[in-house]
């Protein structure tokens, strides 16, 4: 009996309107948005129909006319300094949503590192924050990535951690420091978004304080 294969999405050609630089190698693209999606899911992007695209969160919120990607340049990589160089006018291609790292109106706390915030700015701007507590963690202060906006809407519900600098109201630290540092957890759903390490990272430190492994979500990023 022949297996099957699971299929790929299908790529779509998208032109791109916009593409800033909002930190040192750390870009966001935009293209107009064609169909609907729910603030967590991820899209294949490629910048070109023969080499094998990659995934991205959306980093947009679900009413928003565009769909924005947040990305660091990964020099040793072939898509993101191809990414990085588009203009407006210039056509990436890109499937269609999908992915199960899904908000909620839930009471949840997002945990976050470098550009694995994008997940969660995409709930933050489809207005799914009420009672939702944001940590974001990343080694130099200039890689909190919308924090002005997070800050002034979620108060001491935005929480910036770390590891390399220093400022005041930044815990001094690793996601991990701060986790470690607290008591106790509430009892809510926790969703978790960065590289594979942090995750791990996270979860073990999770469960070893008492939360439920089924209350831990997590979006790994590549």
């Amino acid at each position: 009996m022949a297996v099957s294969k699971k299929k790929e999405p299908q790529l779509f050609p998208q032109i791109i309107t916009d593409n800033q630089e909002i930190s040192p190698g750390v870009h966001l693209i935009a293209f107009k948005r064609s169909t609907t999606f729910s603030p967590g899911q991820v899209v294949k992007i490629g910048i070109d129909s023969e080499h094998p695209p990659r995934i991205y969160s959306i980093c947009s919120g679900n009413q928003e006319e565009e769909v924005r990607i947040l990305f660091n340049i990964k020099e040793d990589g072939f898509l993101t300094p191809k990414l990085s160089a588009v203009i407006p006018g210039d056509t990436i291609w890109v499937s269609e949503p999908y992915g199960s790292f899904l908000a909620t109106g839930e009471p949840a706390w997002w945990i976050a590192t470098g550009t694995g915030i994008a997940p969660f700015y995409s709930m933050f701007r489809s207005g799914v924050d009420a009672n939702k507590k944001l940590i974001h963690g990343v080694a130099h202060l200039n890689q909190f990535y919308f924090e002005d906006e997070l800050e002034w809407a979620m108060g001491e519900n935005y929480v910036r951690c770390c590891s390399r600098e220093s400022s005041c109201n930044v815990f001094p630290g690793r996601v991990t420091d701060y986790l470690a540092n607290l008591e106790s957890f509430p009892d809510v759903k926790f969703y978790l978004c960065g590289k594979a390490l942090m995750v791990v990272e996270v979860r073990d430190l999770l469960i070893e304080k008492g939360v439920p492994y089924e209350n831990i979500l997590a979006e790994i990023y590549f």
